[in-house]
């Protein structure tokens, strides 16, 4: 029997150990190493006093039928309707079999996806729609400057060097000005001529102002797409306790099917020796241990992964060990109620506005985007009739002024920012801090020659890198899977090259698309 490690229990390495102990037909020890004490790591779910926080927003939304099949495996889609939806008398298309929601929490919920740009005191749709409310908020003068700004970059297309090319081909300079600047800065720290066109390429690729108007035209004859790119979807699976229920879930039929899961284990040293990993020492309890390895699954941070390798090449070293990330902090504020209006045609709970998420687009504030976990689920809120359960979304750098703030001064720091935007207007009940570490891989810096990095991984036979920081790619929770299950068939079929696992999510169809 071959002894597996698998380093980090989140989407993919629960997913790599699931699918290979389901298919392995028992020729592998499967053995996850984990360092935090929950498991999944940025799609983990935060319990504070009844509420629950998503930590970054997860929807469940994929074109992968092999992966749509794990979630809704490990946890059944509804058949009967929600709380909310029930009281609201909100009508939809469920399944005739499956949990009720109201008796069983292993459930799947479907759920509508509204998400909007807070801009100017306004709202206006994400992505930017071509309609008249928009037309509105704009006004009609800035509304043709957008247009005469498209079509000059229409017909003098630039060369895509970096993302702000990318940006003002597909939305002309006035939009790009508008709502992607100023936004794109406050995510990553630096501006989008300082970053990679290929951050596009992977988050927004499919969406321009073609599409918008393309989507708009075919909605007002009432014509269905057979292809939506993720963006444009309109409803979503969730969990009914978020998204960190479904990894739990996962981590126990691991465990069933003969697997180990060692929380609180942090990976200090890996051994290589001719190509290939010999043993893996992490620390549990200021101890230390050594695990000898036949194959080594990796979805640790591509830069702690060259760092724990013994004999690392001095350039690969260096370029591993100089690449960047964003780290982030969510803020759980609860309140009674928002200052803000449902000024839509969307029936809530106590007329609260119906988002998931609020982007918000004022360079006047740090904060980056607002998640109303009433509207992801319900559930996810301890007194889901009275009160709302907000998370504020700050990116940052570890050990930066703004990381360094205690608990106290970021509760202060979120609650003067929600009142200067008009989003509340009474006092904040109660708050939680929860700070992640390189929550995203950043595309500027020595990124620029990752692929040394990613030649020289590959020349070990027994090591695969998977997921979102073990590829050193923005992956969603789908793209991170796959990338798993495409490691597992190529361990099962003992293939060679691994371009496959290292392709999800390169080309050019989204692979959120439906």
């Amino acid at each position: 029997m071959k002894n597996v490690i698998i380093i980090g229990a989140g989407p993919a390495g629960l997913t790599a150990a699931y699918e290979l102990l389901k298919k392995g037909r028992g020729k592998y020890q499967v053995t996850i190493l984990e360092e935090d004490k929950q498991v999944g790591g940025i799609s983990k779910t935060v319990y504070y006093k009844g509420n629950r926080l998503d930590i970054g927003g997860h929807r469940f939304f994929t074109k992968e039928k092999r992966i749509e099949k794990i979630w809704t495996k490990i946890l059944n889609v509804q058949s009967k309707p929600s709380y909310d939806d029930k009281k609201l008398s909100i009508k939809k298309n469920l399944p005739k079999k499956g949990p009720d929601p109201e008796k069983n929490d292993k459930v799947m919920l479907i759920r509508n996806r509204v998400s909007r740009i807070f801009y100017e005191d306004k709202f206006y749709d994400y992505p930017i729609s071509i309609r008249w409310k928009t037309i509105k908020n704009l006004g009609v003068f800035r509304t043709i400057s957008c247009g005469v700004s498209y079509i000059n970059s229409s017909l003098f297309k630039r060369k895509e060097k970096n993302l702000e090319d990318f940006y003002i081909n597909r939305f002309g300079r006035k939009l790009y000005s508008m709502f992607f600047c100023g936004y794109t800065e406050k995510v990553w720290g630096r501006k989008p001529s300082k970053i990679s066109k290929e951050w596009g390429y992977q988050r927004v690729k499919g969406i321009s102002i073609c599409e918008v108007l393309k989507e708009g035209i075919l909605k007002l004859f009432k014509i269905r797409r057979r292809v939506k790119e993720t963006s444009l979807i309109e409803e979503f699976y969730y969990p009914k306790y978020g998204p960190g229920q479904l990894y739990e879930e996962m981590a126990k039929k691991i465990k069933q099917m003969g697997g180990k899961i060692i929380r609180k284990s942090k990976v200090i040293k890996i051994n290589q020796k001719d190509n290939r990993i010999e043993e893996v020492i992490y620390v549990k309890n200021k101890k230390e241990h050594t695990k000898k390895v036949d194959i080594l699954i990796s979805s640790m941070p591509i830069k702690d992964l060259v760092e724990s390798l013994n004999e690392v090449e001095k350039q690969v070293l260096t370029i591993a060990s100089n690449l960047p990330y964003r780290d982030f902090i969510t803020v759980g504020v609860l309140v009674d109620k928002l200052s803000l209006k449902n000024n839509t045609k969307i029936k809530t709970m106590n007329h609260n506005i119906p988002d998931c998420w609020l982007y918000i687009q004022d360079d006047k504030v740090k904060l980056g985007r607002i998640q109303i976990f009433n509207n992801w689920s319900c559930y996810m809120v301890k007194d889901k009739e009275k009160k709302v359960w907000l998370g504020l979304e700050y990116f940052c750098q570890e050990n930066d002024w703004f990381w360094n703030l205690s608990d106290q001064e970021l509760q202060t720091y979120a609650e003067k920012e929600l009142k200067q935007i008009k989003v509340i207007n009474t006092k904040v009940l109660d708050s939680c801090c929860i700070r992640v570490k390189k929550a995203y891989p950043a595309y500027f810096d020595s990124y620029q020659e990752f692929g040394k990095v990613r030649s020289y991984l590959n020349q070990f036979d027994n090591l695969y890198c998977i997921g979102r920081n073990g590829q050193h790619r923005y992956n969603n929770m789908d793209h991170s899977m796959m990338t798993a299950v495409k490691c597992v068939e190529h361990i099962l079929k003992n293939k060679k090259k691994k371009d496959e696992i290292w392709n999800v999510n390169i080309d050019d169809s989204y692979h959120e698309e439906k």
